[in-house]
This record gives C-alpha cells, sequence and structure tokens, in this order.
C-alpha cells in the first residue's frame, strides 16, 4: 500500500534529516514537507547529517504550500495527536488502528464502494490485497511547538497517539515519525531478523565427551575433583555444555583451559 509522510511546518532542520532517515530504516521513502520554517531546508547541514545515509529520501522529498497538496492521491489520513479534541476522528493507538485497517474492518464500516460493485477476477485479487481498500495511507505530524492544528486533525479518518507515561508523554518529532513507522512495516510484515553472530560448526558427542575427559583429568590434577567421591560434578558438567551448543571452536578453548590447568599444576608439583 502507498505510503506517505506529510512534516507540516517543521521548525527544526535536523528533525527533517531524521525523519528522512526514520522511515528509511523500515523501508518508506515517500517523504513531503508542507511549508517548513526553512524554504532551503533540504539543502542545510544539519538536515543532511541527521539523515546519515538517507539522502535518497532527502532528493525524492517535496515541500508544498498547503496540506491538501501532499494529501494528493492519499485515501486514508492517520493524524498523530497527543492532546485530546472535543471533537474530531477516533483516537487508536497505532497498532490498534492499524490492524483494523490492515483486516478491512474500517472498509466495512464505510458501507460498500468501488471494489464491492466489481466482481472482475483482477478487482477481487485487488480486494484481497489490500482488504481496507485504501489507495494510500497518508501521516500526519505537525510542528514540534504547537503539534498539530484542529483542522488538520478534523479532516483524518484517525488521530493516532503513541502509548507513554502519563507524567511525560513529549515525543521528539523525529522518534514519533520513527514508532509510526515501525509500528506500520510491523503491521504490512515486518522484516526477518538476521543473526549477525555466525556460528560455528557444532561439535559432536564424540569431541564433548573427549574434552570433558580433558577436564576431568585437570580438575583432579589442581584437586578441584576427588577421583575417589566425584559426586555429580562430571555429569552436571556435561550437561551444563550440552545446553550450551558448543561448537567444534569452543572445544578447543576449553581443551586450551584444561591443558593449562594441567601445566601449571605440574609446575607447581616441581
Amino acid at each position: 500500500m502507498k505510503t506517505r509522510f506529510v512534516l507540516i511546518e517543521t521548525s527544526h532542520a535536523g528533525n527533517v534529516g531524521a525523519a528522512a532517515r526514520a522511515i528509511k530504516t523500515m523501508g518508506f521513502d515517500d517523504l513531503m514537507l508542507v511549508r517548513p520554517r526553512w524554504s532551503n531546508v533540504l539543502r542545510k547541514e544539519e538536515t543532511i547529517q541527521r539523515a546519515s545515509g538517507a539522502l535518497d529520501v532527502l532528493a525524492n522529498c517535496r515541500i508544498v504550500a498547503t496540506v491538501e497538496e501532499a494529501l494528493d492521491g492519499m485515501s486514508h489520513l492517520c493524524a498523530t495527536a497527543m492532546t485530546p479534541r472535543d471533537f474530531g476522528p477516533p483516537a487508536r493507538t497505532p497498532r490498534e488502528h492499524f490492524a483494523l485497517l490492515l483486516q478491512g474492518a474500517l472498509a466495512a464500516q464505510a458501507g460498500p464502494g468501488p471494489l464491492d460493485e466489481d466482481s472482475s477476477p483482477a478487482a477481487s485479487d485487488a480486494a484481497a490485497a489490500n482488504p481496507s481498500g485504501e489507495s494510500g495511507v497518508a501521516f500526519l505530524f505537525g510542528c514540534e511547538r504547537y503539534g498539530m492544528a484542529n483542522e488538520d486533525v478534523y479532516r483524518c479518518h484517525v488521530a493516532l497517539s503513541i502509548p507513554t507515561n502519563p507524567d511525560f508523554g513529549s515525543l521528539n518529532l523525529a522518534s514519533a515519525v520513527q514508532v509510526v513507522a515501525y509500528d506500520w512495516r510491523q503491521a504490512l510484515g515486518g522484516y526477518g531478523v538476521s543473526d549477525v553472530a555466525a556460528r560455528g560448526e557444532r561439535a559432536d558427542a564424540q569431541q564433548v565427551a573427549g574434552m570433558l575427559a580433558h577436564w576431568q583429568q585437570a580438575l583432579a590434577e589442581i584437586g578441584f575433583l576427588d577421583l575417589d567421591a566425584p559426586k555429580k560434578l562430571m555429569p552436571r558438567l556435561n550437561q551444563m555444555f550440552n545446553r550450551a551448543q558448543l561448537t567444534q571452536e569452543e572445544i578447543h578453548i576449553l581443551r586450551g583451559v584444561a591443558k593449562a590447568m594441567l601445566r601449571t599444576a605440574e609446575a607447581t608439583k616441581r
């Protein structure tokens, strides 16, 4: 689903760069600015520094004069307003609202639309891929000092409220963008997590047994293990190392420790 992030009357250049970085980390690239304080904000040094690798997002970013222009092509509008309004759209947490949106529950509440009237196979496939029937989702963020104007909140379908500490709910603009972008990406399926720490080849049972025999010899030499009354020390060590799922490299390290213990014990006897 097409996604756009709209920053309205942003006053700090760094927040523009940080917002660009925030949405890029979640796989989005459509950023629009409405009447920012600085007309050259996209070229300011602070913006570029805070973008930190998201220069392509800045390059594609557009500056417009009105909110209406920023919302062109967007059908579902999400305000981000922490301050309750006496009148306006319902307030929901991002995760709660995104679940309803992607389940098509909000479209069902709105009644039949063009997709319901079109029974063609192509329309059915489109509806299955996008049960909400929305052409695009826009997230609107107000200026750092005052937040969103009432008239901009009123035009939206929902007011997203990020659950925060009741005694300190103030979020930096770019931080709020990051949270919403993350929750929206998770709702769309998210990204997998890769284990960057490569594990070596797993040691087999024979290698573990050989290492334990080496340790038994070393522990006995330094007086930690009484071979005449070993109790359950070695079985317990066996269980501990089994839980650790040792690699072959780790077996070599542990054997090196045992070798050093034996060498020290021998030197002490001299």
